[in-house]
């Protein structure tokens, strides 16, 4: 399937403040990837891998977050080649308001915006 439009990749800040406006932040890293360098406060964390499950409307484990297709998300990971795709794949199963973080999780970071640190960098 061809995408009309592709995803937005916008700036930390304006993925903040697209979240602070009431937008769905959508985190597809791995455990890992936290664990080693942190959250951000509110994501909802999705598995790359299950899209249609986490994001079908009538799926019946799709995330309670997830409300309509035309709601905002915004989708970061740890760089734009894993937000990318996942944002395209959203755009794919209909949602039309989907951008992706340039930089993802280090540039959030890097702009100064909330995130939880890592446990093993907590003392």
């Amino acid at each position: 399937m061809s995408l009309d439009k592709e995803p937005a990749l916008v700036t930390p800040v304006i993925a903040a403040a697209a979240v602070a406006g009431g937008a769905l932040l959508v985190d597809v890293r791995s455990a890992k990837g936290r664990g080693d360098h942190g959250d951000i406060p509110g994501a909802v964390i999705a598995d790359r891998n299950e899209l249609d499950a986490e994001f079908g409307l009538d799926s019946p484990t799709k995330h309670a977050e997830v409300v309509s297709l035309d709601q905002p998300i915004v989708v970061v990971c740890g760089s734009i080649a894993g937000s990318g795709p996942v944002a395209e794949g959203l755009l794919e199963r209909g949602f039309v308001n989907v951008v992706h973080v340039d930089g993802g999780f280090p540039g959030w970071k890097a702009a100064g915006l909330t995130v939880t640190e890592p446990a093993s960098a907590q003392s």
